[in-house]
C-alpha cells in the first residue's frame, strides 16, 4: 500500500470524532493521506486534530487558505480513494445533484479517483426516502457506499445511521487499493483453536489465537478471491465480506469444511486443531473430589489428511501449517508427504516474536517437491500476502 494516496472528506456530524481514528489506521497502512473538512465538521472536530494524525495541512475552505488554487481539482484526480466519513445527508444529497458550494463539494464534481461513502446520521433522516434517493443514485453512478451500523445513536433513538467502525472502513479501503488478482478464486481457510469439552464448564484446547488464519482470510478477500473462514473461539472480529462459520470442537470443524469444499481452488488448514478429545463429556460439572483424575482421550480426525485423500475428487492447492517446537523441517515434511499436501507452513511456536498470540510470524514453507524458503519475521498480514503468492502461483502451474 506504500506510497498509494487517499483524501478522507470530513463533514458535520457528531461521528466526525471518529475519523481521528480512521486517518490513524490508514497511516499505520502506509497510505498517505490528506483531509478535506466542511465548515460543519470543524465544530465537531479540530483540524489541528486531523493535521497532526496526517502529517499534512487540512483544508477546510474554498478560497483563502495558503495551499494552491487549484486544490479543488488536484486533490480528487491526484488521489487513488476518495472516503466521505461521516457522510451527512447535506452532503449526499449535493453529490447526488451536482451542488459545489464548498471545497469539498467542488472537489467532488471534479474528482476521478473511487469513492468511498460513508453515512452516519439520524435513523429518521437515514431513512427519509430523498436521503435514499440519493444514495441509490450514488450507488447507480458508480461510488461505493458502506451501510451504517445500526444501535443507540447520539440523539438518544435507536436505528441505522450509526459511522461504520473505523477498521471496516479501513477494511473497504484497503480492497479498494489492493490489486484484484484472486477474482475468480474459492479460497477456504480454516483458523484458531478447537475446544473439546470435559463436562459443560471444563473442556481442552490450545493456545492458538487465530491471529495468521484471520490474516490470510482478510489478504485474500482483499485480492478479490471468495473466502470462506472456518474458526474456531477466539476474541478476533471476521473482516466484513466473508462467509463466516463458527465452530467449537474438531467435529464441528470437520463437518464445516466438507460442507464447503465444493469450489475451493485453494484451501489453507490454518487452525491448530485439537489432536485429542475426552472419550467422554460428562451432562453435567463434574465436582471436586479425588486427590487426582485421569481423562480418557480419544483421537480427533485428521481434517487435513482427510483433504489430502479427496484430492482426486476435488482438486485444489492444499496448505496445511506446522506448528512446532522441534525439528521444524523435518517434522514438517514428514507431515507435507503423509498428507497429501501441495505445500506447508512451519513456524516454531517456541519463540517470542512468532507463532501463537503474536503479530508477526516468521515461517518457512515447504514444497512437495522438496523446496524450501524462509521468511524474515514480519507481520502476519505480510505473511499471509507471501503464501498466498506462492499458493496461487501452484495454482497457477497447475493443469
Amino acid at each position: 500500500m506504500k506510497g498509494k494516496k487517499v483524501l478522507v472528506g470530513v463533514t458535520g456530524g457528531i461521528a466526525a470524532y471518529k475519523t481521528a481514528e480512521l486517518v490513524r489506521l490508514l497511516i499505520k497502512a502506509d497510505l498517505q493521506v490528506e483531509v478535506a473538512m466542511t465548515e460543519g465538521a470543524t465544530w465537531f472536530i479540530t483540524p489541528l486534530t486531523l493535521e497532526t494524525l496526517s502529517g499534512n495541512k487540512v483544508i477546510t475552505r474554498m478560497f483563502g487558505h495558503v495551499e494552491t488554487p487549484m486544490d479543488h481539482i488536484r486533490c480528487g484526480q491526484d488521489a487513488d480513494l476518495i472516503i466521505i466519513a461521516p457522510a451527512t445527508a447535506n452532503i449526499i444529497g449535493k453529490m447526488a445533484h451536482g451542488i459545489a458550494d464548498d471545497f469539498l463539494s467542488t472537489c467532488m464534481l471534479a474528482a476521478t479517483a473511487k469513492t468511498l461513502i460513508c453515512p452516519a446520521m439520524n435513523d429518521r433522516m437515514f431513512l427519509n426516502p430523498a436521503v435514499q434517493d440519493n444514495l441509490a443514485l450514488l450507488q447507480k453512478r458508480g461510488f461505493a457506499i458502506i451501510a451504517p451500523g445500526s444501535g443507540e445513536l447520539a440523539c438518544g433513538t435507536d436505528g441505522p445511521g450509526r459511522l461504520p467502525d473505523p477498521t471496516d472502513i479501513l477494511e473497504q479501503a484497503l480492497i479498494f487499493l489492493s490489486e484484484r488478482d484472486l477474482e475468480g478464486c474459492k479460497i477456504l481457510v480454516t483458523a484458531g483453536p478447537t475446544t473439546e469439552y470435559i463436562d459443560p464448564v471444563r473442556y481442552v484446547t490450545n493456545r492458538s489465537s487465530g491471529k495468521m488464519g484471520y490474516a490470510l482470510a482478510r489478504a485474500a478477500l482483499r485480492r478479490g478471491a471468495e473466502v470462506v473462514l472456518i474458526s474456531g473461539p477466539t476474541h478476533l472480529k471476521p473482516p466484513p465480506g466473508i462467509h463466516f462459520c463458527p465452530v467449537k470442537t474438531a467435529e464441528e470443524m470437520k463437518v464445516a469444511v466438507f460442507d464447503h469444499l465444493n469450489g475451493c481452488h485453494i484451501i489453507i488448514k490454518a487452525a491448530a486443531v485439537s489432536d485429542y478429545r475426552p472419550k467422554e463429556t460428562a451432562d453435567q460439572k463434574v465436582k471436586k473430589g479425588a486427590e487426582s483424575l485421569s481423562l480418557d482421550m480419544v483421537k480427533n480426525p485428521d481434517i487435513l489428511a482427510l483433504l489430502g485423500q479427496t484430492k482426486k475428487d476435488h482438486p485444489c492447492i492444499l496448505v496445511g501449517f506446522a506448528a512446532e517446537t522441534e525439528d521444524l523441517v523435518e517434522n514438517a515434511r514428514k507431515k507435507i508427504n503423509a498428507k497429501n499436501l501441495d505445500m506447508i507452513v512451519a513456524n516454531d511456536v517456541s519463540r517470542k516474536d512468532a507463532g501463537f498470540e503474536t503479530d508477526t510470524n516468521a515461517v518457512k514453507i515447504i514444497y512437495a517437491d522438496g523446496r524450501i524458503e524462509a521468511s524474515r519475521l514480519m507481520e502476519k498480514i505480510d505473511v499471509a500476502h507471501l503464501i498466498l503468492d506462492r499458493a496461487k502461483a501452484l495454482k497457477d502451474e497447475s493443469p
